[in-house]
């Protein structure tokens, strides 16, 4: 608007008014001196003059300290404080000459100006759009499950599609004290061929090379997702693979049932645990650890005697969680309410055929015409369980 003055435009017109007033102060001031030279004093007139002069000045004065200081401010990047309509009021130049008339009549117009606000709608004064949206760099990833289970089991590597291995399904031992010219006992044993498969687990994501290019590390965060996806069913195929269609046959499914070697009177979940290593050990297979969701753990190390005292629970302690100085290793791949305990280096190896990998292709489908990119993290494996009965399965009973 043509009335629409800057900041910078109305210091200057306040400053050249204010040295009008200083002007008409000194010629005030002058006339004072003469009359007083003259007749001794100052009439009544010249003091109101005068009066009335320095309370002007003082005011312009002001006003020009302000007007200054939002200059500053202004040339500094600093925001000016948004006024009411009662404060652009009562401060219009108009408004004021008008209201410092000895006898008021008539009217007055009177124009204020739209506050600046944060909106960014079309309404006057909205300036939402020109204000940046503070951003924190990078991805925030959503969680992710520490895989375990694979570590508690031996690896190895395989050649072709087909597992194959001889297992020892039976032994009867006839050995015994043998007399001197008599015939010796024979024994036997049972050997039965196994064959297991190599499974693939995989998944891929689609994205445009444009969106790639122009965030870098979206590509890493897409590899580092698509494998811990991977890694995800890994583990739950490893322990609840149910051996149908594509799937593993995994350690649960093929385990031993606990059943308690001795009686005790009331058992506790920590009592079960050292029930199924003895299970285990009379099985020949020593266990080498313990495998429950994080849900039965917490169970099992708050628990508390008759005096009030943490069992095995330590709210200050540090070191690994162990139970009958075993490993105890939690997931969420397993239910809540049970146990696997056993020896697992001996009783059971996953094989790779193809360790995880991510491969990017830009040629299957319409892809290239369409500047797309396919990413595609997949593995290829099998599990063989040697031991059935190294593996004991149970349920703490906690749960109805």
């Amino acid at each position: 608007m043509a009335d629409e003055k800057t900041a910078e435009q109305l210091a200057g017109e306040v400053k050249a008014s204010f040295q009008q007033s200083l002007d008409k102060v000194k010629e005030i001031a002058e006339t004072a001196l003469g009359e007083a030279k003259k007749s001794g004093e100052i009439s009544t007139a010249i003091k109101e003059q005068a009066d009335e002069a320095l309370i002007k000045m003082n005011g312009l004065n002001e006003q020009l300290s302000q007007l200054e200081q939002r200059v500053a401010e202004g040339a500094g990047g600093g925001a000016e404080q948004a006024k009411s309509f009662g404060e652009q009021f009562i401060e219009d130049e108009k408004v004021k000459a008008f209201m410092a008339q000895s006898n008021p009549r008539g009217r007055i117009d009177f124009q204020a100006k739209a506050t600046l606000t944060s909106l960014t709608t079309d309404a006057a004064g909205s300036v939402g759009d020109a204000i940046q949206t503070t951003r924190l760099p990078g991805i925030l990833a959503m969680p992710q499950r520490r895989m375990t289970v694979r570590d508690l089991i031996s690896p190895g590597q395989m050649d072709g599609s087909t597992l194959e291995y001889v297992q020892e399904t039976g032994f009867t031992n006839n050995a015994g004290m043998v007399a001197e010219g008599t015939a010796k006992p024979s024994s036997d044993i049972k050997l039965d061929l196994k064959t297991t498969s190599a499974k693939v687990i995989a998944h891929w994501m689609k994205a445009s090379r444009q969106v790639l290019s122009d965030i870098p590390q979206l590509r890493s965060i897409i590899d580092q997702r698509l494998l811990y996806g991977l890694a995800f069913k890994e583990e739950g195929q490893l322990l609840n693979g149910d051996g149908t269609g594509q799937n593993l046959l995994g350690i649960i499914p093929q385990a031993t049932a606990y059943a308690a070697p001795i009686t005790l009177t009331n058992p506790t979940s920590i009592d079960l645990m050292r029930l199924a290593m003895l299970q285990a050990a009379l099985a020949e297979y020593p266990a080498t650890g313990h495998v429950m969701n994080p849900i039965d753990w917490a169970w099992i190390e708050t628990l508390k005697d008759a005096g009030g005292n943490y069992i095995i629970g330590n709210p200050q302690g540090s070191i690994s969680p162990t139970l009958w100085g075993l490993p105890v290793v939690t997931t969420q791949a397993i239910a809540v309410d049970k146990f696997l305990t056993g020896a697992f280096k001996l009783g059971a190896q996953v094989f790779d055929r193809w360790q995880a990998r991510v491969e990017v292709a830009t040629e299957n489908e319409d892809d290239f015409i369409k500047n797309l990119v396919t990413v595609l993290a997949e593995e290829r494996l099998a599990l063989a369980v040697y031991r059935p009965e190294a593996f004991i399965y149970g349920d703490f009973g906690r749960v109805a």
